[in-house]
C-alpha cells in the first residue's frame, strides 16, 4: 500500500522513480478507508532530502499513510526555498488541535550548542509536551532523541573527542521487543555527530528499555516501555551517498574532518560508498508503524492520546 503525500510534493517523482509506490491526496480521497495520520516535524537544513529519505522508508508497508510537514515558527530555515516552506509545511499553531497516531522527529545540526540555546528550545518542547497528550508514538532521530531525553526524562548528553562519523556494526541488546522483529544479529547503520546520549543513564531509568548498542558507536535504539516514544541515535534513513556529501562539503569548509569509518570501499572517497543499512532502515520503519502505530492506534483518531500506550 501507498504512502499518501500532497500532490505537487517534489519528493513524488523522486520516490515514484525508484519505483515506490506512493498515492496523491487526489487518489486517495476517493478510498473509504482511514489512513494512519503521521506528522514529521523536519529540523534539517535540507528539508526537502530529509523529506524524500523519510517518505521512502515509511513508504515500505502494506498501510496508507497521510503525513504533514511541520516546521519551527521560531526559527525559519535558510537552506530551503520558501515557497517549499509555505506550499508544503504547517507551524505548530496550525495543527496543534488536531491527533496523530504518529510523529517523527528529525535531528537537527544544533547538537554541540546546550539544549537551551538553541533558537526554537521552547517551541520544541511545547510540542513534545503536546506530542505526549495527542499523538500515540513519537519516533526520534538524532538530535531529536538526544532532545526528547533530555527534556521528559532529564538525560544529557556526553561531549565526543572527535566526530563519530561512519558506519558501524550494531547488535541487540533485549529480544522479543516487536520494533527488532526481523532484524539480525549483527547490522549496520549510519552515524554522523559530535556529542552522544549517555548510555548509563538510558540503561538505569525505570521508564527507558535500551534496544541496541554499537562496540564503536554506543547507544543505537531505545524507547519508553510504554512504546510512545522511541529514541533513534544513528541515520538509518540516510541515503548512500549522504554521508560522503556531508564529507565532502567539511573538506569544502576547511574542516579537520577524518575520512566517515567503514565506508567508503578501501576509504577511497573517490569510489562510490555501498548501501549497506538499507533494509535494515525499512524494517525499523515498518516495525514502528506496524507494531507501535497501526497496531494500537484507536480507529478513532479523536481519541488518540487518551488510550495507554503500545505494549513493550
Amino acid at each position: 500500500m501507498p504512502i499518501r503525500i500532497a500532490d505537487s510534493l517534489p519528493a513524488r517523482a523522486v520516490l515514484e522513480g525508484e519505483n515506490i509506490f506512493v498515492m496523491t491526496e487526489r487518489r486517495a480521497a476517493s478510498q473509504d478507508i482511514r489512513p494512519l495520520r503521521l506528522v514529521i516535524l523536519n529540523l534539517m537544513p535540507t528539508k526537502a532530502a530529509t523529506e524524500t529519505q523519510l517518505l521512502r522508508c515509511l513508504s515500505n508497508t502494506p498501510l496508507q499513510i497521510e503525513t504533514d510537514l511541520l516546521q519551527t515558527s521560531t526559527y525559519r530555515s535558510k537552506n530551503t526555498p520558501e515557497d517549499h516552506l509555505l506550499n508544503f509545511y504547517r507551524t505548530f499553531s496550525q495543527i496543534s488541535q488536531n491527533r496523530y497516531d504518529g510523529m517523527i522527529i528529525t535531528g537537527a545540526p544544533v547538537e554541540t550548542m546546550d539544549f537551551e540555546s538553541v533558537a526554537y528550545w521552547k517551541e520544541l518542547c511545547e510540542i513534545m509536551d503536546w506530542a505526549a497528550e495527542r499523538v500515540h508514538s513519537t519516533f526520534h532521530i538524532c538530535w531529536g532523541a538526544q532532545a526528547a531525553l533530555y527534556h521528559r526524562y532529564g538525560i544529557g548528553k556526553i561531549d565526543l573527542p572527535e566526530k563519530r562519523f561512519g558506519v558501524f556494526e550494531h547488535t541487540i541488546c533485549r529480544k522479543n521487543i516487536p520494533l527488532l522483529r526481523g532484524f539480525d544479529d549483527v547490522f549496520l547503520v549510519p552515524h554522523s555527530y559530535h556529542t552522544a546520549v549517555d548510555a548509563a543513564a538510558v540503561e538505569n531509568h525505570p521508564e527507558l528499555i535500551t534496544l541496541s548498542a554499537s562496540a564503536e558507536a554506543g547507544l543505537y535504539l531505545a524507547m519508553s516501555r510504554d512504546g510512545r516514544g522511541i529514541f533513534v541515535t544513528g541515520h538509518s534513513e540516510y541515503d548512500a551517498d549522504t554521508l560522503s556529501k556531508e564529507y565532502f562539503r567539511d573538506i569544502e569548509r576547511g574542516l579537520d574532518i577524518k575520512i566517515p569509518r567503514n565506508y567508503f570501499p578501501g576509504d577511497d572517497p573517490s569510489l562510490p560508498p555501498p548501501h549497506t543499512w538499507r533494509s535494515h532502515g525499512h524494517l525499523l520503519f515498518s516495525n514502528w508503524l506496524n507494531y507501535y502505530v497501526y497496531q494500537t492506534t484507536p480507529y478513532d483518531i479523536e481519541s488518540v492520546g487518551l488510550e495507554g500506550g503500545a505494549n513493550a
